[in-house]
Parts: C-alpha cells; structure tokens; sequence
C-alpha cells in the first residue's frame, strides 16, 4: 500500500503543484530552462505514475480491506460514467466542441467521472485511495482552474455541432475498445460478459 499511497501523492502533487504555486513554475522554468523543465516534470509524472500503478497491483493482490459492499446496480452506473469519462477525456482534442465551450477543462471532469465511477462499483480500501485520491484531485483541479479562467479573462470557445459529434463518437468508441479488450487485458477484469 506504501508504493500506492507514494505514487498518489507524487503523481497527483505534482499535477497540483502548478495551479498551488504558479509562481513556482515559473520560476523553476526560468532556473532550468523550459525544456529540462519539462522533462523533468514528465519524468517525474512517470515515476510517480509507475508507483501508483504497481502499488495499486501490489494492494489487489495482498490482503485487502473492504470497506463497503457495492450493490450491483452500481456497475451499470459505473458503464455509462466511464462512457461520460471517456467523451471528456477526448474532449480537448477535438476542436470546439461543447464539452470544452461549456466546462472549459473536460479531461478534468473526465478523471472525476472516472474517479466516482470507479468509487461506487469497488469497495476495498486500495480503492477508495487511488480512486478517491483522483476524486479529490479533479474538484481540487477543477476549481482552481476555473477561478484561473476568471481571473485571466479567458475568451470562451464558441462551439460547433461537427465537433461535438466527432467527441461523442470517438468517445464511445474508444469507452467500448477500452471495456470490451484493454480493461479485462490490464485490469483483470472482464466488463462485458463472454
């Protein structure tokens, strides 16, 4: 549980970091320079990334704690906010769509969809401190980013249907690519039946 709680707080710190400490950023870029700057913040997003992904492996495979006992009910919600996570993950990289016009920071809401989603359909201890810690990331994340758009003025994206389409589409492909063949090959877990 150690290298979970670990990789949490180095991934998550680390992506908190920036919107706590702006000035930090900067500054540490200017010290630097932008590019080791950068990589440096990637290796690190790795490192950090590597450990919550093994803790995480490591604490499903060894004793583990069950805190509560979702109902079944809570697996067909988690489908269909894995399928939301999925369009808003997407959402940034496909033009102007509505997502980005109306939330401004949709892969943020995506991981929190994800994040809840995951919270309802498992119950164990392990769970509820990467999927939590995700969880309180995203509204941590969210709301600072937000109060930055006002603060800044940010100009607001004007959206446009084509787009919209195009983010819901590759969403839901990529939500039923990822259930139906990464998840059970990654995860050990089967979505879909048979």
């Amino acid at each position: 549980m150690a290298l979970l709680v670990a990789g949490l707080v180095i991934f998550l710190g680390l992506h908190l970091l920036p919107l706590l400490a702006p000035g930090l950023r900067a500054s540490a870029a200017a010290r630097l320079g932008e590019g080791p700057w950068k990589g440096a913040f990637a290796l690190l997003s790795l490192v950090g990334f590597a450990l919550l992904v093994v803790g995480y492996g490591e604490a499903r495979q060894g004793a583990v704690t069950l805190l509560y006992a979702p109902p079944v009910w809570t697996r067909h919600l988690a489908y269909l906010l894995t399928l939301v996570a999925f369009i808003l993950l997407l959402a940034p990289y496909t033009g102007r769509n509505h997502f980005r016009a109306r939330f401004g920071h949709p892969m943020v809401l995506g991981a929190k969809s994800w994040a809840l989603a995951h919270l309802l359909a498992n119950g164990f201890l392990h769970d509820l401190l990467l999927f939590g810690g995700f969880l309180a990331w995203g509204v941590l994340s969210f709301i600072l980013l937000r109060r930055r758009d006002r603060a800044l003025g940010r100009a607001p994206v004007t959206p446009n249907w084509g787009s919209t389409l195009v983010t819901i589409l590759a969403g839901g492909v990529a939500w039923f690519a990822f259930a139906k063949w990464l998840h059970p090959m990654w995860i050990g877990v089967a979505i879909f039946p048979g």
